[in-house]
Protein backbone atom coordinates (compact mmCIF):
# COMPACT_ATOMS: atom_id res chain seq x y z
CA UNK A 1 0.00 0.00 0.00
CA UNK A 2 1.40 3.53 -1.15
CA UNK A 3 0.77 4.97 3.03
CA UNK A 4 -0.45 3.13 5.82
CA UNK A 5 -4.43 2.69 6.50
CA UNK A 6 -7.11 4.32 8.86
CA UNK A 7 -7.88 1.35 11.57
CA UNK A 8 -11.28 1.30 12.60
CA UNK A 9 -11.37 -1.28 15.64
CA UNK A 10 -15.29 -1.77 16.83
CA UNK A 11 -15.65 -3.49 19.99
CA UNK A 12 -19.15 -5.11 21.70
CA UNK A 13 -19.49 -6.37 24.99
CA UNK A 14 -21.30 -9.54 26.05
CA UNK A 15 -22.12 -10.68 21.98
CA UNK A 16 -22.37 -13.98 21.63
CA UNK A 17 -20.12 -14.78 18.89
CA UNK A 18 -23.28 -16.96 17.18
CA UNK A 19 -25.64 -13.74 16.89
CA UNK A 20 -24.34 -13.11 12.90
CA UNK A 21 -26.53 -13.46 10.18
CA UNK A 22 -23.57 -14.66 8.22
CA UNK A 23 -22.95 -17.31 11.18
CA UNK A 24 -26.32 -18.86 10.07
CA UNK A 25 -28.13 -17.68 12.84
CA UNK A 26 -31.63 -18.30 12.50
CA UNK A 27 -33.33 -15.06 14.19
CA UNK A 28 -31.02 -12.43 14.47
CA UNK A 29 -30.93 -8.90 12.15
CA UNK A 30 -27.49 -8.12 11.70
CA UNK A 31 -27.09 -7.16 7.93
CA UNK A 32 -24.30 -4.34 8.46
CA UNK A 33 -22.05 -7.26 9.80
CA UNK A 34 -23.06 -9.60 7.23
CA UNK A 35 -22.22 -7.23 4.36
CA UNK A 36 -18.51 -6.56 6.25
CA UNK A 37 -17.73 -10.45 6.31
CA UNK A 38 -18.70 -10.60 2.50
CA UNK A 39 -15.92 -7.90 2.25
CA UNK A 40 -13.35 -9.72 4.69
CA UNK A 41 -12.80 -12.36 6.70
CA UNK A 42 -14.96 -13.88 9.31
CA UNK A 43 -13.43 -16.00 12.13
CA UNK A 44 -15.91 -18.74 13.57
CA UNK A 45 -13.16 -19.64 16.33
CA UNK A 46 -12.50 -16.59 17.89
CA UNK A 47 -12.29 -16.48 22.02
CA UNK A 48 -11.74 -14.48 25.13
CA UNK A 49 -8.97 -16.10 27.03
CA UNK A 50 -10.99 -15.18 30.24
CA UNK A 51 -14.54 -14.13 29.79
CA UNK A 52 -15.04 -10.91 31.79
CA UNK A 53 -15.29 -7.65 30.56
CA UNK A 54 -11.89 -6.01 32.44
CA UNK A 55 -9.38 -9.37 32.19
CA UNK A 56 -10.48 -9.79 28.36
CA UNK A 57 -10.45 -6.12 27.28
CA UNK A 58 -6.97 -6.04 29.08
CA UNK A 59 -5.76 -8.98 26.58
CA UNK A 60 -7.06 -6.52 23.27
CA UNK A 61 -4.86 -3.71 24.71
CA UNK A 62 -1.40 -5.73 25.39
CA UNK A 63 -1.73 -8.21 22.96
CA UNK A 64 -1.02 -10.70 26.12
CA UNK A 65 -3.29 -13.56 27.92
CA UNK A 66 -4.15 -12.98 31.40
CA UNK A 67 -0.83 -14.50 32.77
CA UNK A 68 0.74 -12.00 30.70
CA UNK A 69 -1.50 -8.89 32.37
CA UNK A 70 -2.11 -10.21 35.65
CA UNK A 71 -6.00 -10.72 35.95
CA UNK A 72 -8.09 -13.54 35.46
CA UNK A 73 -10.42 -12.61 38.07
CA UNK A 74 -11.93 -9.23 37.13
CA UNK A 75 -10.36 -6.36 39.37
CA UNK A 76 -12.03 -3.39 38.93
CA UNK A 77 -9.38 -1.32 41.05
CA UNK A 78 -5.86 -2.76 39.00
CA UNK A 79 -4.24 -0.20 36.76
CA UNK A 80 -3.46 -1.26 33.55
CA UNK A 81 0.14 -3.08 33.96
CA UNK A 82 3.42 -2.24 32.27
CA UNK A 83 3.52 -3.28 28.87
CA UNK A 84 3.11 -1.67 25.78
CA UNK A 85 -0.50 -0.97 24.45
CA UNK A 86 -2.01 -1.22 21.40
CA UNK A 87 -2.52 2.65 21.37
CA UNK A 88 0.59 3.83 21.94
CA UNK A 89 2.48 1.69 19.47
CA UNK A 90 0.26 2.80 16.77
CA UNK A 91 1.13 6.44 18.15
CA UNK A 92 4.56 5.65 17.74
CA UNK A 93 4.31 4.79 14.60
CA UNK A 94 3.04 8.14 13.88
CA UNK A 95 -1.06 7.63 14.00
CA UNK A 96 -3.30 9.76 15.75
CA UNK A 97 -5.43 7.67 18.08
CA UNK A 98 -8.58 8.20 19.70
CA UNK A 99 -11.31 6.26 21.90
CA UNK A 100 -15.18 6.63 22.77
CA UNK A 101 -17.07 4.30 24.59
CA UNK A 102 -16.42 2.07 27.60
CA UNK A 103 -13.13 1.24 28.15
CA UNK A 104 -13.33 -0.27 31.67
CA UNK A 105 -9.81 0.82 33.10
CA UNK A 106 -9.00 2.61 36.70
CA UNK A 107 -8.52 5.00 36.87
CA UNK A 108 -10.96 5.98 34.55
CA UNK A 109 -9.13 8.47 32.91
CA UNK A 110 -6.22 6.11 32.35
CA UNK A 111 -5.57 6.76 28.30
CA UNK A 112 -3.30 3.91 28.05
CA UNK A 113 -2.07 5.56 24.64
CA UNK A 114 -4.72 6.96 23.14
CA UNK A 115 -4.78 10.56 22.04
CA UNK A 116 -7.97 11.08 23.88
CA UNK A 117 -10.87 9.26 25.48
CA UNK A 118 -14.91 10.21 25.54
CA UNK A 119 -15.80 7.88 28.14
CA UNK A 120 -19.62 5.96 28.86
CA UNK A 121 -18.91 3.68 31.40
CA UNK A 122 -22.06 2.46 32.23
CA UNK A 123 -22.68 4.67 35.38
CA UNK A 124 -19.69 3.94 37.24
CA UNK A 125 -19.09 7.35 38.66
CA UNK A 126 -18.57 5.67 42.16
CA UNK A 127 -14.72 5.18 41.06
CA UNK A 128 -13.86 8.48 40.87
CA UNK A 129 -14.54 9.95 37.23
CA UNK A 130 -17.42 11.21 36.21
CA UNK A 131 -17.82 10.12 32.70
CA UNK A 132 -18.42 12.02 28.88
CA UNK A 133 -21.97 10.58 28.68
CA UNK A 134 -23.08 11.73 31.64
CA UNK A 135 -22.21 14.90 30.91
CA UNK A 136 -23.88 14.74 27.43
CA UNK A 137 -26.93 13.41 29.08
CA UNK A 138 -26.93 16.93 32.00
CA UNK A 139 -26.02 19.29 28.64
CA UNK A 140 -29.18 17.66 26.84
CA UNK A 141 -31.40 18.29 29.63
CA UNK A 142 -31.38 14.80 31.41
CA UNK A 143 -28.99 14.91 34.14
CA UNK A 144 -28.64 11.83 36.15
CA UNK A 145 -31.33 10.24 34.22
CA UNK A 146 -29.76 7.58 32.55
CA UNK A 147 -31.01 4.71 34.97
CA UNK A 148 -34.81 5.88 35.66
CA UNK A 149 -35.70 3.24 33.35
CA UNK A 150 -35.26 1.03 36.71
CA UNK A 151 -33.40 -1.96 34.85
CA UNK A 152 -30.48 -3.88 36.17
CA UNK A 153 -26.90 -3.66 34.72
CA UNK A 154 -26.58 -7.11 35.50
CA UNK A 155 -29.54 -8.58 34.83
CA UNK A 156 -32.08 -9.91 32.42
CA UNK A 157 -35.42 -7.54 33.11
CA UNK A 158 -36.42 -5.70 30.12
CA UNK A 159 -38.27 -2.45 28.46
CA UNK A 160 -37.73 -0.12 26.30
CA UNK A 161 -35.68 2.81 26.22
CA UNK A 162 -37.41 5.65 28.30
CA UNK A 163 -35.42 8.56 27.08
CA UNK A 164 -35.46 10.21 23.39
CA UNK A 165 -33.69 7.95 20.46
CA UNK A 166 -31.05 10.49 20.65
CA UNK A 167 -29.70 10.11 23.91
CA UNK A 168 -29.38 6.76 23.84
CA UNK A 169 -25.84 5.71 24.79
CA UNK A 170 -25.70 3.51 21.43
CA UNK A 171 -26.39 6.63 19.52
CA UNK A 172 -24.37 8.95 21.37
CA UNK A 173 -21.36 6.54 21.02
CA UNK A 174 -22.07 6.30 17.07
CA UNK A 175 -22.39 9.89 16.89
CA UNK A 176 -19.08 11.20 19.16
CA UNK A 177 -17.12 8.58 16.84
CA UNK A 178 -18.37 10.00 13.81
CA UNK A 179 -17.16 13.32 15.08
CA UNK A 180 -13.41 12.53 15.89
CA UNK A 181 -13.15 10.63 12.11
CA UNK A 182 -14.23 13.77 10.98
CA UNK A 183 -12.15 15.83 12.84
CA UNK A 184 -9.31 14.02 12.01
CA UNK A 185 -5.87 15.56 11.22
CA UNK A 186 -5.52 14.84 7.08
CA UNK A 187 -1.93 14.09 7.11
CA UNK A 188 -1.62 11.30 9.56
CA UNK A 189 -3.30 8.08 9.43
CA UNK A 190 -5.75 7.47 12.40
CA UNK A 191 -6.36 4.15 14.85
CA UNK A 192 -10.48 5.02 16.01
CA UNK A 193 -11.66 2.40 18.57
CA UNK A 194 -15.37 2.73 19.23
CA UNK A 195 -16.49 0.71 22.49
CA UNK A 196 -20.28 0.14 22.67
CA UNK A 197 -21.38 -1.35 25.89
CA UNK A 198 -24.51 -3.00 24.59
CA UNK A 199 -25.93 -5.61 24.00
CA UNK A 200 -24.55 -5.91 28.16
CA UNK A 201 -28.00 -5.50 30.17
CA UNK A 202 -29.48 -3.28 31.57
CA UNK A 203 -31.73 -4.41 28.38
CA UNK A 204 -33.20 -0.99 27.40
CA UNK A 205 -33.53 -1.66 23.57
CA UNK A 206 -35.69 1.68 21.36
CA UNK A 207 -38.93 0.31 20.78
CA UNK A 208 -38.31 0.23 17.20
CA UNK A 209 -35.98 -2.24 17.24
CA UNK A 210 -38.22 -4.59 19.92
CA UNK A 211 -40.42 -4.35 16.86
CA UNK A 212 -37.98 -6.17 14.28
CA UNK A 213 -38.57 -9.23 16.15
CA UNK A 214 -41.51 -11.33 16.58
CA UNK A 215 -42.19 -12.88 19.76
CA UNK A 216 -43.10 -15.91 18.73
CA UNK A 217 -39.96 -16.28 16.20
CA UNK A 218 -37.31 -16.08 19.00
CA UNK A 219 -35.48 -19.30 19.30
CA UNK A 220 -34.82 -20.90 22.94
CA UNK A 221 -31.75 -21.80 24.83
CA UNK A 222 -29.90 -24.85 23.82
CA UNK A 223 -30.28 -27.42 26.09
CA UNK A 224 -28.51 -30.88 26.79
CA UNK A 225 -28.32 -34.26 28.40
CA UNK A 226 -25.59 -33.63 30.31
CA UNK A 227 -27.77 -30.96 32.63
CA UNK A 228 -30.10 -33.87 33.78
CA UNK A 229 -27.92 -35.27 36.29
CA UNK A 230 -27.11 -31.49 37.74
CA UNK A 231 -30.52 -31.07 37.94
CA UNK A 232 -31.37 -33.88 40.08
CA UNK A 233 -28.30 -33.41 41.96
CA UNK A 234 -28.01 -29.72 42.06
CA UNK A 235 -24.88 -30.38 44.99
CA UNK A 236 -23.14 -32.40 42.28
CA UNK A 237 -22.76 -29.60 40.03
CA UNK A 238 -19.76 -27.40 40.10
CA UNK A 239 -19.91 -24.13 42.11
CA UNK A 240 -19.22 -21.84 39.16
CA UNK A 241 -22.57 -23.30 37.85
CA UNK A 242 -24.39 -23.88 40.39
CA UNK A 243 -23.91 -20.19 41.43
CA UNK A 244 -25.09 -18.55 38.13
CA UNK A 245 -27.96 -20.58 38.37
CA UNK A 246 -29.07 -19.29 42.11
CA UNK A 247 -27.98 -15.54 41.07
CA UNK A 248 -30.18 -15.61 38.26
CA UNK A 249 -33.27 -18.45 38.87
CA UNK A 250 -34.66 -17.31 35.58
CA UNK A 251 -36.40 -20.20 35.29
CA UNK A 252 -37.63 -22.03 31.86
CA UNK A 253 -40.81 -20.51 30.76
CA UNK A 254 -40.55 -19.94 27.06
CA UNK A 255 -42.42 -16.65 26.91
CA UNK A 256 -40.21 -15.33 29.36
CA UNK A 257 -36.84 -16.74 27.70
CA UNK A 258 -37.90 -15.69 24.33
CA UNK A 259 -39.17 -12.09 25.89
CA UNK A 260 -35.36 -11.45 27.26
CA UNK A 261 -34.01 -13.07 23.81
CA UNK A 262 -36.27 -10.40 21.98
CA UNK A 263 -34.48 -7.40 23.99
CA UNK A 264 -31.54 -8.45 23.68
CA UNK A 265 -31.31 -9.34 20.04
CA UNK A 266 -32.50 -5.67 19.56
CA UNK A 267 -29.74 -4.19 21.03
CA UNK A 268 -27.50 -6.10 18.91
CA UNK A 269 -29.75 -4.63 15.91
CA UNK A 270 -29.76 -1.27 16.78
CA UNK A 271 -25.27 -1.52 17.29
CA UNK A 272 -25.48 -3.45 13.48
CA UNK A 273 -27.65 -0.35 11.90
CA UNK A 274 -25.49 2.80 13.89
CA UNK A 275 -22.63 0.97 12.39
CA UNK A 276 -23.41 1.98 9.03
CA UNK A 277 -23.20 5.99 10.19
CA UNK A 278 -19.66 5.23 11.05
CA UNK A 279 -19.28 3.21 7.31
CA UNK A 280 -21.07 6.57 5.45
CA UNK A 281 -19.23 8.79 7.11
CA UNK A 282 -15.72 7.14 5.90
CA UNK A 283 -17.47 6.63 2.79
CA UNK A 284 -18.07 10.43 2.70
CA UNK A 285 -14.48 11.79 3.81
CA UNK A 286 -13.32 9.59 1.26
CA UNK A 287 -11.57 7.33 3.51
CA UNK A 288 -13.37 3.97 3.37
CA UNK A 289 -11.38 2.05 1.00
CA UNK A 290 -7.96 2.81 3.25
CA UNK A 291 -9.22 1.68 6.00
CA UNK A 292 -8.98 -1.65 7.99
CA UNK A 293 -12.15 -2.49 9.94
CA UNK A 294 -12.18 -4.93 12.80
CA UNK A 295 -15.26 -6.10 14.71
CA UNK A 296 -15.16 -7.75 17.90
CA UNK A 297 -16.90 -8.84 21.29
CA UNK A 298 -15.16 -9.02 24.85
CA UNK A 299 -16.97 -12.05 25.96
CA UNK A 300 -20.24 -13.19 24.64
CA UNK A 301 -23.66 -14.50 27.51
CA UNK A 302 -25.11 -17.62 27.66
CA UNK A 303 -28.66 -16.46 27.34
CA UNK A 304 -30.16 -19.35 29.12
CA UNK A 305 -28.64 -21.96 27.67
CA UNK A 306 -28.36 -24.89 29.72
CA UNK A 307 -30.18 -22.71 32.33
CA UNK A 308 -27.30 -20.63 32.57
CA UNK A 309 -26.42 -16.52 32.01
CA UNK A 310 -23.76 -13.78 31.03
CA UNK A 311 -20.11 -14.43 31.28
CA UNK A 312 -17.56 -16.54 33.25
CA UNK A 313 -17.69 -19.53 31.43
CA UNK A 314 -16.06 -21.32 28.75
CA UNK A 315 -19.23 -23.07 26.73
CA UNK A 316 -19.60 -20.96 23.68
CA UNK A 317 -22.12 -19.05 24.13
CA UNK A 318 -20.10 -17.17 26.93
CA UNK A 319 -16.30 -17.25 25.80
CA UNK A 320 -16.94 -17.19 21.95
CA UNK A 321 -16.65 -13.79 20.63
CA UNK A 322 -17.65 -12.34 17.01
CA UNK A 323 -14.73 -12.09 15.19
CA UNK A 324 -14.81 -9.99 11.64
CA UNK A 325 -11.67 -8.36 10.12
CA UNK A 326 -11.94 -6.24 6.85
CA UNK A 327 -8.31 -5.44 5.10
CA UNK A 328 -8.22 -1.64 3.10
CA UNK A 329 -9.10 -2.25 -0.34
CA UNK A 330 -6.27 -4.37 -2.44
CA UNK A 331 -4.96 -5.78 0.55
CA UNK A 332 -4.72 -9.40 -0.42
CA UNK A 333 -3.54 -10.72 3.18
CA UNK A 334 -7.22 -10.02 4.11
CA UNK A 335 -9.57 -12.45 1.84
CA UNK A 336 -12.78 -11.35 0.80
CA UNK A 337 -16.11 -13.52 2.04
CA UNK A 338 -13.37 -15.81 3.86
CA UNK A 339 -14.20 -18.36 6.70
CA UNK A 340 -10.88 -18.69 8.70
CA UNK A 341 -11.37 -21.95 11.04
CA UNK A 342 -7.82 -21.07 12.94
CA UNK A 343 -8.06 -20.55 16.74
CA UNK A 344 -8.57 -16.90 17.98
CA UNK A 345 -7.64 -15.06 20.83
CA UNK A 346 -8.50 -11.62 22.07
CA UNK A 347 -4.41 -11.28 22.71
CA UNK A 348 -4.15 -11.49 18.69
CA UNK A 349 -6.33 -8.31 18.34
CA UNK A 350 -3.21 -6.23 18.80
CA UNK A 351 -0.43 -7.59 16.70
CA UNK A 352 -3.20 -8.49 13.66
CA UNK A 353 -4.03 -4.66 13.70
CA UNK A 354 -0.34 -3.69 13.88
CA UNK A 355 0.45 -6.13 11.28
CA UNK A 356 -1.93 -4.68 8.66
CA UNK A 357 -0.81 -0.92 9.21
CA UNK A 358 2.91 -2.33 8.60
CA UNK A 359 3.89 -1.39 12.37
CA UNK A 360 6.31 -3.47 14.49
CA UNK A 361 4.75 -5.65 17.05
CA UNK A 362 6.35 -5.37 20.28
CA UNK A 363 8.29 -8.69 21.91
CA UNK A 364 5.92 -8.71 24.99
CA UNK A 365 2.69 -9.55 22.54
CA UNK A 366 1.89 -13.17 23.43
CA UNK A 367 -0.72 -13.30 20.14
CA UNK A 368 -0.27 -14.00 16.96
CA UNK A 369 -1.41 -12.29 13.66
CA UNK A 370 -4.72 -13.29 12.12
CA UNK A 371 -3.66 -13.42 8.73
CA UNK A 372 -0.34 -15.25 7.63
CA UNK A 373 0.40 -19.17 7.83
CA UNK A 374 0.83 -19.04 11.64
CA UNK A 375 -1.58 -20.80 13.81
CA UNK A 376 -1.71 -22.07 17.58
CA UNK A 377 -2.36 -25.76 18.27
CA UNK A 378 -3.92 -24.94 21.36
CA UNK A 379 -6.25 -21.74 23.05
CA UNK A 380 -5.84 -21.78 26.71
CA UNK A 381 -8.44 -20.18 28.68
CA UNK A 382 -8.80 -19.16 32.31
CA UNK A 383 -11.32 -17.37 34.66
CA UNK A 384 -11.50 -16.68 38.45
CA UNK A 385 -8.75 -18.44 40.86
CA UNK A 386 -11.44 -19.57 43.58
CA UNK A 387 -14.27 -22.36 43.96
CA UNK A 388 -15.79 -20.95 40.87
CA UNK A 389 -12.61 -21.35 39.18
CA UNK A 390 -12.93 -23.07 35.17
CA UNK A 391 -10.23 -23.30 32.82
CA UNK A 392 -10.10 -24.43 28.66
CA UNK A 393 -8.46 -26.35 26.34
CA UNK A 394 -9.24 -25.79 22.95
CA UNK A 395 -7.51 -27.69 19.64
CA UNK A 396 -9.83 -26.40 17.22
CA UNK A 397 -12.60 -28.85 16.94
CA UNK A 398 -12.38 -29.95 20.54
CA UNK A 399 -12.54 -28.21 23.67
CA UNK A 400 -12.36 -29.68 27.12
CA UNK A 401 -13.72 -27.47 29.93
CA UNK A 402 -12.20 -28.10 33.86
CA UNK A 403 -14.19 -26.76 37.22
CA UNK A 404 -11.34 -27.22 39.33
CA UNK A 405 -13.99 -27.35 42.22
CA UNK A 406 -14.94 -31.01 42.13
CA UNK A 407 -12.59 -31.72 39.90
CA UNK A 408 -15.21 -32.29 37.05
CA UNK A 409 -13.83 -32.41 33.01
CA UNK A 410 -16.51 -32.22 30.28
CA UNK A 411 -15.56 -32.70 26.48
CA UNK A 412 -16.85 -31.47 23.14
CA UNK A 413 -16.56 -32.26 19.63
CA UNK A 414 -17.56 -29.05 18.13
CA UNK A 415 -17.77 -30.25 14.56
CA UNK A 416 -19.84 -32.69 15.22
CA UNK A 417 -22.00 -30.86 18.06
CA UNK A 418 -21.70 -26.88 17.99
CA UNK A 419 -24.09 -26.37 20.33
CA UNK A 420 -22.17 -28.50 22.89
CA UNK A 421 -25.10 -31.05 23.97
CA UNK A 422 -22.98 -33.84 24.45
CA UNK A 423 -20.50 -34.36 26.86
CA UNK A 424 -17.87 -36.93 26.10
CA UNK A 425 -15.41 -36.86 28.73
CA UNK A 426 -16.55 -40.38 29.23
CA UNK A 427 -16.60 -41.65 25.43
CA UNK A 428 -13.56 -44.43 25.46
CA UNK A 429 -13.07 -43.01 21.84
CA UNK A 430 -12.47 -39.90 23.24
CA UNK A 431 -10.05 -40.73 25.89
CA UNK A 432 -6.76 -40.32 24.09
CA UNK A 433 -8.34 -36.70 22.80
CA UNK A 434 -9.57 -36.18 26.63
CA UNK A 435 -5.32 -36.83 27.84
CA UNK A 436 -3.69 -34.63 25.09
CA UNK A 437 -6.18 -31.75 26.29
CA UNK A 438 -5.80 -32.20 30.23
CA UNK A 439 -1.74 -32.28 29.77
CA UNK A 440 -2.23 -28.95 28.12
CA UNK A 441 -3.94 -27.74 31.11
CA UNK A 442 -1.18 -28.91 33.48
CA UNK A 443 1.50 -27.95 31.31
CA UNK A 444 -0.22 -24.40 31.09
CA UNK A 445 -0.88 -24.06 34.79
CA UNK A 446 0.53 -21.39 37.08
CA UNK A 447 0.08 -19.63 40.61
CA UNK A 448 -3.07 -21.51 42.50
CA UNK A 449 -3.69 -23.92 39.79
CA UNK A 450 -0.51 -25.47 40.76
CA UNK A 451 -2.15 -26.59 43.89
CA UNK A 452 -4.90 -28.53 42.04
CA UNK A 453 -2.38 -31.06 40.32
CA UNK A 454 -0.73 -33.66 41.61
CA UNK A 455 1.42 -36.35 39.94
CA UNK A 456 1.22 -34.23 37.11
CA UNK A 457 -2.81 -35.05 36.73
CA UNK A 458 -5.72 -32.77 37.83
CA UNK A 459 -6.68 -33.32 40.96
CA UNK A 460 -9.28 -29.96 41.73
CA UNK A 461 -9.74 -30.11 45.26
CA UNK A 462 -13.34 -30.65 46.98
CA UNK A 463 -16.14 -28.38 46.27
CA UNK A 464 -16.75 -26.09 48.87
CA UNK A 465 -20.68 -26.10 50.41
CA UNK A 466 -21.92 -22.89 49.75
CA UNK A 467 -25.46 -21.93 50.51
CA UNK A 468 -27.22 -19.60 48.36
CA UNK A 469 -26.52 -16.09 49.10
CA UNK A 470 -30.02 -13.68 48.85
CA UNK A 471 -28.67 -10.73 46.42
CA UNK A 472 -28.39 -8.08 48.98
CA UNK A 473 -26.94 -5.55 46.46
CA UNK A 474 -29.91 -6.02 43.54
CA UNK A 475 -26.61 -6.87 41.15
CA UNK A 476 -25.27 -3.29 41.37
CA UNK A 477 -28.64 -1.56 40.60
CA UNK A 478 -28.19 1.96 39.53
CA UNK A 479 -30.63 4.60 40.69
CA UNK A 480 -30.49 8.74 40.16
CA UNK A 481 -26.95 9.88 39.29
CA UNK A 482 -27.72 13.71 40.14
CA UNK A 483 -25.80 14.75 42.12
CA UNK A 484 -23.36 11.74 40.98
CA UNK A 485 -23.02 8.66 43.15
CA UNK A 486 -20.46 9.23 46.00
CA UNK A 487 -17.12 7.64 45.54
CA UNK A 488 -16.92 4.15 46.94
CA UNK A 489 -13.95 1.54 46.93
CA UNK A 490 -12.60 0.46 43.79
CA UNK A 491 -12.04 -3.00 44.66
CA UNK A 492 -15.55 -3.87 45.89
CA UNK A 493 -17.01 -5.60 43.04
CA UNK A 494 -20.93 -6.64 42.97
CA UNK A 495 -23.58 -7.75 40.63
CA UNK A 496 -22.29 -11.04 40.18
CA UNK A 497 -22.41 -14.54 41.47
CA UNK A 498 -19.12 -14.34 43.24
Amino acid sequence: MPHPPNVLFIMVDQWPGALLGSAGHPVIQTPTLDHLARLGTRYPRAYAECPICIPARRSVMTGTSPRGHGDRNFAPALPMPALPTLAQRFRDGGYQAYAVGKMHLYPQRDRIGFDDILLAEEGRAQLGAVDDYDMYLAEQGAAGEQYLHGMNNNDYLHRPWHLPERLHVTNWTTREAARMIKRRDPRRPALWHVSYTHPHPPLVPLAAYLDLYGRDAIDLPARAAWEQRWDQDPDAMPPALRSIREHWPIGDDPARLRAIRRAFYALCSHIDHQLRVLLGTLREEGLLDDTVILFCGDHGDMLGDFGLWAKRLFYEGSARVPMILVGAAGDARVPAGQVDERLVGLQDVMPTLLSLAGLPVPATVEGLPMTGERRRDILYGECKEDRLATRMAHDGRHKLIWYPAGNVVQLFDLQADPRECRDLSEAAQYALIRQRLEQALVERAWGVDRDWIAAGRLTGFPAPAAPPRADRQFGGQRGLHYPQPPQSDPTRTVGSPG
